[in-house]
């Protein structure tokens, strides 16, 4: 065997082996379900809270699940009403399909949710579920759960959605995230983001959804004036090619429960 296809063959199998990583690293991006809980009444909240606390969460973990994040909308926040958000973090799509069934075979779930499982007609837990699914982002494929030191109630957890004007549109925002480096500059500006992805299904496609963490409102209003400040935004946002990707901006502020994982 000469020395050239030894090269040759050594070269083949590294750029093979660089394929295969490459392709692993990709198909690791997670997928997340965020639930939002529509209430009408204190009794409801009450009654959903100990089912995601008492029951829903703790069976979770015993899937699998980790790092549930449950969140309520800040008091001045009226526009979003009496509303619960659960965000869950999934492994592939086929995980958030299975869900119902291992939890109807999870005896202590059952045990524990009876009150909002074995609810009556006249007296639902709730008035409706609202679901969107996501995919995250090439460029922040896990969650991440924020570093945040402060009691949860004084935190604020910045929920984005950017819908865009068409498909082609909506993905030049998502690029400018991933290529134009809008994720490492929140990155660096410590936004301490949960996650970033892609809306595969829900109400106001096409969007993407992004949330964003701090200790307080103080924290945040200082960072989002430090991001509009930063010389690398004001490149990207001055780019041709990122001009009027977004038709709509839709911003929550919540705060984690005291059950919730973050």
């Amino acid at each position: 065997m000469s020395k050239q296809y030894r090269l040759h063959l050594l070269l083949s199998l590294f750029l093979c082996v660089l394929t295969i990583s490459t392709q692993a690293v990709a198909a690791k991006r997670e997928f997340y379900e965020l639930k939002i809980y529509h209430l009408k009444s204190k009794d409801q909240e009450s009654r959903v809270d100990n089912y995601l606390k008492d029951a829903y969460i703790p069976a979770m973990h015993r899937a699998g699940i980790k790092d549930i994040g449950v969140f309520k909308p800040v008091t001045s926040d009226t526009a979003s009403g009496k509303r619960i958000y659960v965000l869950v973090p999934l492994k592939s799509l086929d995980q958030l399909v299975s869900l119902p069934e291992k939890l109807q075979k999870d005896a202590a779930y059952q045990a524990a949710g009876k009150d909002y499982i074995d609810a009556e007609y006249k007296n639902p837990p709730y008035s409706r579920i609202q679901s969107t699914v996501l995919r995250a982002f090439e460029k922040s494929p896990v969650m991440k759960k924020p570093n945040l030191s402060s009691p949860k109630s004084d935190r604020i957890y910045e929920l984005r959605s950017y819908e865009g004007h068409t498909e082609k549109i909506y993905w030049n925002k998502v690029k400018q995230f991933n290529a134009g480096n809008e994720i490492g500059i929140f990155d660096r500006l410590g936004f301490n983001a949960v996650f970033y992805g892609e809306v595969v299904s829900g109400a106001t496609q096409p969007n993407l959804m992004y949330l964003t963490t701090f200790s307080d409102k103080a924290s945040r209003d200082a960072h989002w004036k430090s991001f509009g400040d930063d010389a690398e935004w004001g490149k990207v946002k001055s780019m041709p090619e990122y001009q009027n990707n977004v038709s709509k901006n839709v911003t929550l502020f919540l705060f984690p429960t005291d059950y919730s994982d973050y």
